[in-house]
Protein backbone atom coordinates (compact mmCIF):
# COMPACT_ATOMS: atom_id res chain seq x y z
CA UNK A 1 0.00 0.00 0.00
CA UNK A 2 1.33 3.39 -1.05
CA UNK A 3 2.20 5.50 2.34
CA UNK A 4 0.51 8.35 3.35
CA UNK A 5 3.14 11.57 3.49
CA UNK A 6 0.78 13.70 5.60
CA UNK A 7 0.51 13.24 9.68
CA UNK A 8 -3.22 12.07 10.99
CA UNK A 9 -5.55 15.13 11.80
CA UNK A 10 -8.59 12.79 12.75
CA UNK A 11 -8.77 10.83 15.75
CA UNK A 12 -11.46 8.81 18.19
CA UNK A 13 -11.02 7.38 21.45
CA UNK A 14 -13.47 5.22 23.55
CA UNK A 15 -13.11 3.36 26.73
CA UNK A 16 -15.28 -0.23 25.37
CA UNK A 17 -15.47 -2.07 28.24
CA UNK A 18 -14.40 -4.93 27.24
CA UNK A 19 -13.63 -4.94 22.95
CA UNK A 20 -14.64 -8.64 23.09
CA UNK A 21 -18.25 -8.54 24.28
CA UNK A 22 -18.31 -4.78 22.49
CA UNK A 23 -17.87 -7.03 19.30
CA UNK A 24 -20.46 -9.32 20.42
CA UNK A 25 -23.31 -7.29 20.26
CA UNK A 26 -22.77 -3.65 19.27
CA UNK A 27 -19.94 -4.05 16.67
CA UNK A 28 -22.34 -3.11 13.52
CA UNK A 29 -23.66 -0.26 14.77
CA UNK A 30 -20.12 0.61 16.11
CA UNK A 31 -18.55 -0.07 12.85
CA UNK A 32 -21.07 2.28 11.13
CA UNK A 33 -20.40 4.81 13.18
CA UNK A 34 -16.81 4.32 12.36
CA UNK A 35 -17.35 3.84 8.91
CA UNK A 36 -19.27 7.91 9.08
CA UNK A 37 -16.36 9.49 11.23
CA UNK A 38 -13.55 8.07 9.43
CA UNK A 39 -11.17 9.01 11.94
CA UNK A 40 -7.06 8.42 11.19
CA UNK A 41 -6.17 7.03 13.99
CA UNK A 42 -8.84 5.33 17.39
CA UNK A 43 -7.27 4.30 20.66
CA UNK A 44 -9.27 2.04 22.95
CA UNK A 45 -9.12 1.95 26.86
CA UNK A 46 -10.25 -1.58 28.73
CA UNK A 47 -9.84 -3.89 26.14
CA UNK A 48 -9.71 -6.51 28.80
CA UNK A 49 -8.64 -9.37 26.06
CA UNK A 50 -5.60 -11.30 28.13
CA UNK A 51 -2.01 -11.44 26.54
CA UNK A 52 -0.39 -14.36 24.96
CA UNK A 53 1.57 -16.76 27.06
CA UNK A 54 0.84 -20.20 28.45
CA UNK A 55 0.10 -20.22 32.23
CA UNK A 56 2.76 -19.08 34.68
CA UNK A 57 5.02 -17.63 31.21
CA UNK A 58 6.18 -15.06 30.63
CA UNK A 59 3.34 -12.95 28.61
CA UNK A 60 3.78 -10.99 25.02
CA UNK A 61 1.11 -7.96 25.84
CA UNK A 62 1.74 -7.61 22.06
CA UNK A 63 -0.27 -10.43 21.17
CA UNK A 64 -3.97 -12.04 21.46
CA UNK A 65 -4.01 -15.19 24.08
CA UNK A 66 -4.61 -18.11 21.88
CA UNK A 67 -3.53 -21.40 23.89
CA UNK A 68 -6.60 -22.47 25.48
CA UNK A 69 -10.21 -23.75 23.50
CA UNK A 70 -11.75 -20.47 24.73
CA UNK A 71 -9.01 -18.41 24.02
CA UNK A 72 -8.61 -19.34 20.74
CA UNK A 73 -12.51 -18.77 20.17
CA UNK A 74 -12.00 -15.44 21.23
CA UNK A 75 -9.40 -13.88 19.51
CA UNK A 76 -11.30 -15.64 16.22
CA UNK A 77 -13.95 -13.15 17.30
CA UNK A 78 -11.69 -10.45 17.44
CA UNK A 79 -9.50 -11.35 14.03
CA UNK A 80 -13.35 -11.57 11.97
CA UNK A 81 -13.99 -8.38 13.64
CA UNK A 82 -11.11 -6.64 12.23
CA UNK A 83 -11.30 -8.23 8.83
CA UNK A 84 -14.53 -6.40 7.73
CA UNK A 85 -15.15 -2.74 6.98
CA UNK A 86 -14.20 -0.05 8.10
CA UNK A 87 -11.34 -1.77 10.36
CA UNK A 88 -10.02 -3.76 7.46
CA UNK A 89 -8.15 -0.56 6.40
CA UNK A 90 -6.21 -0.20 10.28
CA UNK A 91 -3.27 -2.04 11.52
CA UNK A 92 -3.85 -2.64 15.27
CA UNK A 93 -1.08 -2.35 18.23
CA UNK A 94 -1.83 -4.13 21.41
CA UNK A 95 -0.70 -3.45 25.22
CA UNK A 96 -2.31 -6.27 27.17
CA UNK A 97 -2.83 -7.34 30.73
CA UNK A 98 -2.12 -10.87 31.57
CA UNK A 99 -6.00 -11.26 32.51
CA UNK A 100 -9.04 -9.75 31.27
CA UNK A 101 -8.45 -6.42 32.86
CA UNK A 102 -7.78 -3.06 31.41
CA UNK A 103 -5.52 -2.71 28.21
CA UNK A 104 -4.92 -0.47 25.21
CA UNK A 105 -5.38 -0.54 21.79
CA UNK A 106 -4.41 1.87 18.72
CA UNK A 107 -5.98 1.37 15.53
CA UNK A 108 -3.96 3.54 12.50
CA UNK A 109 -5.22 3.78 9.07
CA UNK A 110 -2.40 1.48 6.90
CA UNK A 111 -1.89 4.52 5.14
CA UNK A 112 -0.19 6.05 7.41
CA UNK A 113 3.41 4.94 8.73
CA UNK A 114 4.34 6.11 12.94
CA UNK A 115 7.98 6.60 13.33
CA UNK A 116 8.09 4.54 16.44
CA UNK A 117 5.31 2.63 18.52
CA UNK A 118 6.33 1.86 22.49
CA UNK A 119 4.50 1.03 25.57
CA UNK A 120 5.48 2.64 28.56
CA UNK A 121 6.03 6.23 30.11
CA UNK A 122 9.73 5.75 29.94
CA UNK A 123 10.71 5.72 26.36
CA UNK A 124 13.78 4.49 26.92
CA UNK A 125 12.21 1.56 28.24
CA UNK A 126 11.00 -1.45 25.56
CA UNK A 127 8.81 -2.96 28.45
CA UNK A 128 5.14 -2.34 28.41
CA UNK A 129 3.22 -0.43 31.60
CA UNK A 130 1.76 -2.55 33.88
CA UNK A 131 -1.84 -3.79 32.65
CA UNK A 132 -1.19 -2.37 29.24
CA UNK A 133 -2.17 1.01 30.07
CA UNK A 134 0.20 3.25 27.32
CA UNK A 135 0.54 3.34 23.67
CA UNK A 136 2.80 5.78 22.62
CA UNK A 137 3.00 6.43 18.64
CA UNK A 138 5.58 8.86 17.46
CA UNK A 139 4.75 10.37 13.85
CA UNK A 140 6.57 12.72 11.89
CA UNK A 141 5.75 16.20 13.41
CA UNK A 142 3.71 15.20 16.96
CA UNK A 143 3.39 11.87 19.10
CA UNK A 144 -0.21 10.49 20.03
CA UNK A 145 -0.38 9.36 23.52
CA UNK A 146 -3.45 6.65 24.69
CA UNK A 147 -4.02 5.99 28.29
CA UNK A 148 -5.75 4.23 30.59
CA UNK A 149 -5.47 5.95 34.28
CA UNK A 150 -5.64 3.66 36.75
CA UNK A 151 -8.91 4.55 39.33
CA UNK A 152 -8.01 6.46 42.23
CA UNK A 153 -10.39 3.96 44.36
CA UNK A 154 -11.82 4.64 47.72
CA UNK A 155 -9.51 3.78 50.42
CA UNK A 156 -5.79 4.58 50.90
CA UNK A 157 -5.76 1.13 52.76
CA UNK A 158 -6.41 -0.63 49.69
CA UNK A 159 -2.75 1.67 48.27
CA UNK A 160 -5.26 2.64 45.24
CA UNK A 161 -4.30 6.43 46.09
CA UNK A 162 -0.75 5.58 46.12
CA UNK A 163 -1.32 3.68 42.66
CA UNK A 164 -2.63 6.52 41.37
CA UNK A 165 -0.67 9.65 42.76
CA UNK A 166 2.32 7.54 41.46
CA UNK A 167 0.66 7.53 37.64
CA UNK A 168 0.30 11.01 37.99
CA UNK A 169 3.79 11.69 38.95
CA UNK A 170 5.15 9.94 36.20
CA UNK A 171 2.60 11.48 33.51
CA UNK A 172 3.51 14.39 34.84
CA UNK A 173 7.19 13.76 34.41
CA UNK A 174 6.09 12.48 30.71
CA UNK A 175 4.99 15.97 29.24
CA UNK A 176 7.64 17.60 30.72
CA UNK A 177 10.14 16.18 28.65
CA UNK A 178 7.91 15.42 26.14
CA UNK A 179 10.10 16.69 22.80
CA UNK A 180 7.39 17.58 20.44
CA UNK A 181 3.72 18.31 20.06
CA UNK A 182 1.70 15.81 22.30
CA UNK A 183 -2.12 14.63 21.62
CA UNK A 184 -3.10 12.43 24.77
CA UNK A 185 -6.20 10.67 24.68
CA UNK A 186 -8.38 8.03 26.68
CA UNK A 187 -9.86 7.32 30.22
CA UNK A 188 -8.31 9.50 32.06
CA UNK A 189 -10.33 8.85 35.56
CA UNK A 190 -10.61 12.23 35.97
CA UNK A 191 -13.01 15.16 35.32
CA UNK A 192 -11.02 18.36 35.70
CA UNK A 193 -13.58 21.32 37.02
CA UNK A 194 -17.30 21.05 38.22
CA UNK A 195 -18.14 21.87 35.26
CA UNK A 196 -17.15 18.40 34.06
CA UNK A 197 -19.57 16.80 36.07
CA UNK A 198 -23.41 16.63 36.04
CA UNK A 199 -24.17 16.68 39.62
CA UNK A 200 -21.18 18.06 41.43
CA UNK A 201 -22.69 17.91 44.92
CA UNK A 202 -23.17 14.49 44.35
CA UNK A 203 -20.11 13.63 43.47
CA UNK A 204 -17.84 15.65 45.99
CA UNK A 205 -19.90 14.25 49.21
CA UNK A 206 -19.55 10.49 47.19
CA UNK A 207 -19.02 7.34 49.98
CA UNK A 208 -18.17 4.19 49.86
CA UNK A 209 -20.35 1.83 52.64
CA UNK A 210 -20.17 5.52 54.34
CA UNK A 211 -16.15 5.43 54.91
CA UNK A 212 -14.53 9.29 54.65
CA UNK A 213 -10.65 9.19 53.97
CA UNK A 214 -8.56 11.21 56.56
CA UNK A 215 -7.26 13.53 53.98
CA UNK A 216 -9.82 16.01 53.01
CA UNK A 217 -8.22 16.35 49.76
CA UNK A 218 -8.88 12.25 49.39
CA UNK A 219 -12.83 12.56 49.96
CA UNK A 220 -15.24 11.89 46.90
CA UNK A 221 -16.04 10.00 44.11
CA UNK A 222 -13.02 8.70 42.23
CA UNK A 223 -12.04 10.67 39.75
CA UNK A 224 -13.34 13.60 41.06
CA UNK A 225 -10.99 14.29 44.31
CA UNK A 226 -9.79 17.45 44.80
CA UNK A 227 -6.15 15.87 44.67
CA UNK A 228 -6.61 13.89 41.69
CA UNK A 229 -8.15 17.34 40.17
CA UNK A 230 -5.11 19.66 41.65
CA UNK A 231 -2.45 17.19 40.20
CA UNK A 232 -4.24 16.88 36.77
CA UNK A 233 -4.26 20.58 36.79
CA UNK A 234 -0.54 20.73 37.53
CA UNK A 235 0.31 18.27 34.83
CA UNK A 236 -1.65 20.58 32.02
CA UNK A 237 0.31 23.53 33.34
CA UNK A 238 3.40 22.54 33.78
CA UNK A 239 3.22 20.30 29.96
CA UNK A 240 1.96 23.66 28.64
CA UNK A 241 -1.30 21.47 27.15
CA UNK A 242 -4.76 22.53 26.69
CA UNK A 243 -8.26 20.36 27.16
CA UNK A 244 -9.59 20.63 23.36
CA UNK A 245 -13.22 19.44 24.13
CA UNK A 246 -13.07 22.47 26.83
CA UNK A 247 -11.27 24.90 24.45
CA UNK A 248 -14.37 24.51 22.20
CA UNK A 249 -17.26 23.84 24.43
CA UNK A 250 -17.25 27.36 27.16
CA UNK A 251 -20.37 26.49 28.79
CA UNK A 252 -21.88 23.06 30.40
CA UNK A 253 -23.79 20.95 28.42
CA UNK A 254 -26.52 18.49 30.39
CA UNK A 255 -27.19 16.27 27.29
CA UNK A 256 -23.98 15.44 25.73
CA UNK A 257 -21.04 17.18 27.57
CA UNK A 258 -20.32 14.27 29.74
CA UNK A 259 -18.64 10.94 28.41
CA UNK A 260 -19.22 8.37 31.33
CA UNK A 261 -22.54 7.83 32.83
CA UNK A 262 -23.56 5.76 36.07
CA UNK A 263 -25.99 2.47 35.27
CA UNK A 264 -29.46 3.19 34.07
CA UNK A 265 -30.62 2.20 37.46
CA UNK A 266 -29.88 3.12 40.95
CA UNK A 267 -28.10 5.83 42.99
CA UNK A 268 -25.83 6.84 40.08
CA UNK A 269 -28.56 7.13 37.55
CA UNK A 270 -28.43 10.10 35.79
CA UNK A 271 -25.23 10.87 37.35
CA UNK A 272 -22.51 11.69 34.68
CA UNK A 273 -18.67 12.48 34.29
CA UNK A 274 -15.96 13.76 31.88
CA UNK A 275 -13.37 12.00 32.09
CA UNK A 276 -12.27 10.66 28.96
CA UNK A 277 -10.11 13.49 26.79
CA UNK A 278 -8.17 14.65 23.93
CA UNK A 279 -5.47 16.60 25.68
CA UNK A 280 -3.19 18.54 23.34
CA UNK A 281 0.16 21.12 23.87
CA UNK A 282 -0.74 24.63 22.88
CA UNK A 283 1.21 24.76 19.58
CA UNK A 284 -2.08 22.52 18.08
CA UNK A 285 -4.39 24.72 19.79
CA UNK A 286 -5.26 26.71 16.48
CA UNK A 287 -5.50 23.93 14.68
CA UNK A 288 -8.25 22.09 16.34
CA UNK A 289 -11.33 21.67 13.91
CA UNK A 290 -13.64 19.84 16.29
CA UNK A 291 -13.75 17.87 19.95
CA UNK A 292 -16.69 16.30 19.97
CA UNK A 293 -18.35 13.31 22.67
CA UNK A 294 -20.86 11.48 20.44
CA UNK A 295 -23.18 10.10 23.36
CA UNK A 296 -25.92 12.19 24.93
CA UNK A 297 -28.40 11.58 27.98
CA UNK A 298 -28.98 8.94 30.94
CA UNK A 299 -30.16 6.28 28.60
CA UNK A 300 -26.54 5.60 26.98
CA UNK A 301 -27.55 6.65 23.42
CA UNK A 302 -24.64 6.23 21.30
CA UNK A 303 -22.80 4.49 24.01
CA UNK A 304 -22.50 1.60 22.21
CA UNK A 305 -23.28 -0.68 24.98
CA UNK A 306 -20.39 0.73 27.25
CA UNK A 307 -20.63 2.91 29.81
CA UNK A 308 -18.11 5.39 28.19
CA UNK A 309 -19.14 7.53 24.85
CA UNK A 310 -16.18 7.62 22.13
CA UNK A 311 -15.00 11.26 21.95
CA UNK A 312 -13.12 13.05 18.29
CA UNK A 313 -10.86 15.43 17.23
CA UNK A 314 -10.01 16.68 14.47
CA UNK A 315 -7.06 19.30 13.47
CA UNK A 316 -6.34 21.63 10.48
CA UNK A 317 -3.73 20.67 7.86
CA UNK A 318 -0.74 22.68 9.29
CA UNK A 319 0.57 25.11 7.99
CA UNK A 320 4.09 23.85 6.72
CA UNK A 321 2.36 20.95 5.25
CA UNK A 322 2.71 20.07 1.58
CA UNK A 323 -0.74 20.14 -0.67
CA UNK A 324 -1.81 16.63 -1.32
CA UNK A 325 -0.33 15.29 -4.65
CA UNK A 326 -2.42 15.72 -7.62
CA UNK A 327 -4.63 12.59 -8.35
CA UNK A 328 -3.81 10.58 -11.73
CA UNK A 329 -6.39 12.10 -14.37
CA UNK A 330 -8.67 8.78 -15.73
Amino acid sequence: MKRFFQPPRKFLTWNANSLLLRMKSDWPAFSQFVACLDPDVICIQEVRMPAAGLKGAPKNPSELKDDTSSSRDEKQIVLRALSSSPFKDYRVWWSLSDSKYAGTAMFIKKKFEPKKVSFNLDRTSSKHEMDGRVIIVEFESFFVLNTYAPNNGWKEEEKSFQRRRKWDKRMLEFVQHVDKPLIWCGDLNVSHEEIDVSHPDFFISAKLNGYTPPNKEDCGQPGFTLAERHRFCNILSQGKLIDAYRHLHKEKDMDSGFSWSGHPIGKYRGKRMRIDYFIVSEQLKDRIISCEMHGRGIELEGFYGSDHCPVSLELSKAATEAPEPPRPSS
